[in-house]
């Protein structure tokens, strides 16, 4: 089981103290959307390198908060810090819908946005939306699925609030 508190000291703790202060506060009374965004500003303000792993469990965490959008753009232009990395976030102009015929017969029906990627045996975790009557995504996702590869079968999918677990299954440990 993952603690929150701690994983939110853990982002906390990249920053210097005072910034890594305002982090924990936020958790602590609650304002999680705040902290989000305070930790991903005081990331690029002070230049912070972060590992990917480490961009793709904020990436989650934000997503967990309804947050993931509103700060996209910022966490990818975070300094990297160059070392090996078992998950990455895939390039927000590569997220785009998978064409083609559905992956897998589960997955029929909804509109696959690649979010994930493991670095060492390409299997991917992807958003399912549903299409709107307007034409855009639907704001939550239906499922995530981890996907043996960009056009492989859905390996394992998780419900619309379990964003972590399908993190945890595409590094390989399964919850």
């Amino acid at each position: 089981m993952i603690d929150e508190a701690e994983v939110w000291d853990r982002f906390a703790a990249l920053l210097p103290d005072a910034d890594g202060d305002e982090v924990r506060v936020c958790w602590d009374i609650g304002e999680q959307e705040a902290g989000i965004e305070y930790l991903v500003d005081a990331l690029l303000r002070y230049g912070v390198r972060i590992g990917e792993d480490t961009r793709a469990e904020i990436s989650v965490v934000a997503e967990e908060w309804g947050m993931r959008q509103a700060v996209a753009g910022r966490l990818v232009r975070c300094t990297g810090d160059g070392r090996p990395a078992g998950v990455e976030l895939v390039d927000e102009a590569d997220a785009v819908p998978l064409g083609g015929e559905p992956v897998d017969p589960a997955l029929d029906g909804f509109l696959l946005i690649p979010w994930i990627r493991s670095t060492g045996s390409g299997r991917l975790l992807v958003r399912a939306h549903v299409e709107e009557p307007w034409g855009d995504l639907s704001l939550i996702p239906e499922y995530y699925g981890v996907l043996a590869s960009e056009r492989g079968l859905a390996l394992r999918l998780f419900e619309s609030f379990s964003a972590r677990a399908a993190l945890e299954e595409l590094r390989g440990s399964h919850p």
